[in-house]
């Protein structure tokens, strides 16, 4: 694959980067350490961190646990969605968290965790598979991702 640079032409940006906004989440441990390292592997595995919203604490929402740290992040990045998928399962394990959301009766059984790497946004597209829904099918039922993307969106 040959990567050309950035070129404007008549207003238009012509680049094989996208933009994606990432919502990171951590209510275990040393949660802001979490976060940190979290931003430090997506800037290595995924892409250049454009901009970051403030940290916000939250109780958590659908369970009972432990209050959550959460920060949206945008980023610069070349993966497809697919692939960036894989990359954020691959940090939230290779950073300990051993457990997703299990699905009981059509229901999320949510519980804490170390790290939780959402996608919130991807350029404009729209895709909903089995395993992929952009944008996050419930984001804008959640205070805990819409205010810290309203700090830094667009």
């Amino acid at each position: 694959m040959i990567n050309l640079p950035s070129v404007k032409t008549d207003g238009f940006k012509i680049s094989n980067m996208s933009i994606t906004y990432l919502a990171l989440g951590s209510n275990l441990g040393n949660r802001a350490q979490h976060l940190n390292k979290a931003k430090k592997i997506v800037c290595q595995d995924v892409g250049k961190i454009i901009s970051e919203s403030s940290i916000h604490e939250t109780e958590a929402v659908g369970f009972e646990g432990n209050p959550f740290y959460n920060q949206v992040i945008k980023v610069e990045t070349a993966l497809s969605p697919e692939s960036l998928l894989q990359k954020t399962q691959e940090i939230e394990e290779k950073l300990g968290r051993t457990q997703k959301t299990i699905i009981k009766n059509e229901t999320p059984v949510y519980s804490n965790r170390i790290i939780d790497i959402d996608i919130l946004l991807y350029d404009d597209l729209q895709i909903n598979t089995e395993t992929l829904a952009i944008p996050h099918p419930k984001m804008l039922e959640r205070d805990f991702v819409m205010n810290p993307l309203k700090e830094i969106y667009p």
